[in-house]
């Protein structure tokens, strides 16, 4: 059985007091459309954000109720798909991003799709990578603007939410009431100047509540690498938190020995930043799963 759901079922912001546009079980296939971050509003070279309904910006299709899925509860959700639409569209925008401060010209550029690459003003091509900006889980309880990141998930930007991609939250309210949206076709890790290839599109995923003590959530999974996403107010926070979290993750949950994750995580491991951009900055640390199975720990599915 699968569910279907179009962009037009929007929300701008993860509450528990958002009513849920339909309710699914777990295991079953969700196939949904998204909106771009603006919800189409840029269209053509001419549109700025002078134009903008800000209101109605980072888009989330959704809220979808999760049968079985209670606070406290390690929801995951396979990404099976993730596929940009296009066209796709960025901005500079002056005092906007990481380098407002050097942006003079407010300027819209329309990306063409060909194919499976974005061209740049007719002169850079470049090979999508489809993934969501926005994806997330409603938190106990207040609203948080879809387009801020947090434990909840949100506007966590991370380049690695993508097809074939596991992402775990907990849960905080009965039936989670998950979304997503802000579709980029492809982004480089930063955002630095407040946007990638901003494009609507359409995700198929499936989510189910797993059995993990003690997993740090926001986690992630690809078949090379587990990564651990954190979001706060400064960068260095950001990065503090994220390696806390992937140290407790190696030490709580998969088993190795203090010393042995601390090193392991000097050695192999990766901090890298996902966006710099929005209310609260957010970096992962990256662990390869093979030196997991050094130590004979697998994820369970």
């Amino acid at each position: 059985m699968a569910c279907d759901l179009t962009r037009d079922k929007a929300f701008f912001g993860f509450s528990p007091d958002t009513a849920p546009v339909a309710r699914v079980a777990q295991g079953e296939q969700l196939h949904l459309t998204t909106h771009d971050c603006f919800s189409g509003q840029l269209k053509t070279t001419a549109d700025t954000l002078d134009t903008l309904d800000w209101s109605i910006t980072n888009p989330a299709t959704g809220p979808i109720y999760i049968e079985g899925a209670k606070p406290g509860d390690v929801l995951r959700i396979d990404l099976h798909e993730v596929k940009a639409h296009g066209p796709s569209v960025m901005v500079a925008v002056p005092n906007v991003g990481a380098l407002g401060h050097l942006i003079t010209e407010q300027e819209t550029v329309i990306v063409e799709h060909r194919g499976d690459t974005v061209v740049y003003k007719d002169r850079v091509v470049v090979k999508q990578k489809p993934m969501l900006g926005v994806i997330g889980v409603a938190p106990a309880e207040g609203t948080v603007p879809n387009s801020t990141p947090g434990t909840h998930g949100g506007n966590m930007d991370c380049t690695l939410i993508t097809s074939g991609s596991r992402l775990y939250l907990t849960v905080a309210v009965e039936g989670a009431l998950f979304g997503c949206g802000d579709m980029h076709a492809v982004m480089g890790d930063g955002e630095v100047v407040v946007c990638g290839a901003e494009t609507p599109g359409e995700v198929t995923l499936t989510p189910q509540v797993v059995e993990i003590p003690g997993l740090p959530t926001p986690f992630l999974e690809n078949d090379e690498i587990v990564a651990v996403i954190a979001s706060a107010e400064t960068t260095d926070a950001a990065y503090k938190l994220a390696i806390d979290m992937m140290h407790g993750f190696l030490t709580n949950v998969a088993g190795i020995p203090n010393n042995d994750a601390a090193m392991l995580m000097s050695l192999v491991g990766n901090l890298k930043f996902c966006q710099v951009v929005d209310p609260l900055l957010t970096v992962r640390f990256e662990f390869p799963k093979s030196v997991l199975a050094d130590y004979g720990y697998e994820l369970p599915r």
